[in-house]
């Protein structure tokens, strides 16, 4: 990673320019930084968790957008899109990887992708927006692959942000008990403190959940999403870690399993999140305070060393 001085963008016709305040690292961006996603190579300036105020408006946006405080949704779907389906556009692009993204001290958005804040509202929530929009859209089709009975019963595998955001989403949205499976002991602590019934390591792992949602996407925690299912169970597969993994659908077939990819979220999801965010039903408890984009370099090469105690890195 390096920081470097760029021309400062000019907000195309339907767009703003936003300087960020709140900017999270996400993990696929430190995956990004160790060259394990094709999609984001050099050079590229990343950033698809933010929060700021509009600087200038382009052409054919609102004057009234001027000053304003704005959370960003950074998924904008192509002509093809279907609106409730709008992340799955063959021509979506992505804020911080098709465009250039929020690290930076202003970034061109199209208004359209723009959510008020309220007035006084944290920067750093509107920036998890995005991760809890996730959890958000993972915990609803979940609800709706289960076979015979309610999805009352959950587990999720991997407490990093993604797999915390998706354990609060699945409780918001009705599941009776849940449980969260991590390697490390400090993510199953902060798993309890966000409302798991109970925590465990792979080897414990208890089965006979209606819904496993697996938020590493290893070989090994997608086989094992499959095993923790009760008959007529849902595995939503929402990590991306391994390309590719050999699950045995003669065991999907007779055991009656729906096997769900959620990826990202729609605009519904999306407006949720943030609206559980502003009023506090789900979050990341006490939030780091924001680093200058001057220590963005040494903060991705501490996430990528390995598990951290950090829930959230924020720059601007």
């Amino acid at each position: 990673m390096s920081v470097d001085d760029v021309a400062e963008p000019e907000p195309g016709r339907g767009e703003v320019l936003l300087a960020p305040e709140a900017v999270g690292i996400c993990g696929s961006e430190v995956e990004g930084y160790l060259g394990h996603q094709a999609n984001r190579t050099p050079p590229l300036i990343m950033g698809h968790e933010f929060a700021g105020s509009v600087v200038a408006v382009g052409a054919g946006v609102e004057e009234r957008w001027r000053g304003r405080r704005a959370a960003v949704n950074p998924l904008v779907a192509g002509g093809d899109a279907v609106a409730g389906i709008e992340q799955l556009s063959a021509r979506r692009e992505l804020i911080g990887v098709h465009r250039p993204g929020g690290f930076a001290g202003a970034v061109r958005v199209p208004a359209h992708r723009l959510r008020e804040l309220p007035d006084g509202a944290d920067a750093r929530l509107g920036a998890l927006a995005e991760p809890l929009a996730t959890g958000v859209h993972a915990a609803r089709i979940g609800r709706t692959g289960v076979e015979g009975g309610p999805a009352d019963r959950v587990i999720v595998i991997g407490a990093g942000t993604i797999g915390l955001m998706t354990l609060q989403a699945a409780l918001l949205g009705g599941a009776s008990w849940a449980g969260v499976l991590d390697l490390h002991p400090m993510r199953r602590a902060a798993a309890k403190g966000f409302g798991a019934h109970a925590t465990f390591s792979p080897e414990t792992a208890p089965g006979d959940a209606d819904v496993v949602f697996d938020a590493v996407g290893a070989e090994s925690t997608r086989r094992l999403a499959v095993d923790l299912l009760r008959p007529g169970g849902c595995a939503v597969m929402i990590g991306l870690a391994t390309e590719s993994t050999q699950l045995r659908l003669d065991e999907v077939i007779r055991r009656g399993l729906t096997v769900r990819g959620s990826y990202a979220y729609s605009d519904a999801d999306y407006d949720e999140a943030l609206v559980w965010l502003l009023d506090g039903r789900a979050g990341l408890g006490e939030l780091e305070a924001v680093q200058p984009l001057d220590a963005g370099p040494d903060a991705f090469a501490e996430l990528a060393a390995g598990p951290s105690e950090r829930l959230k890195v924020f720059l601007a």
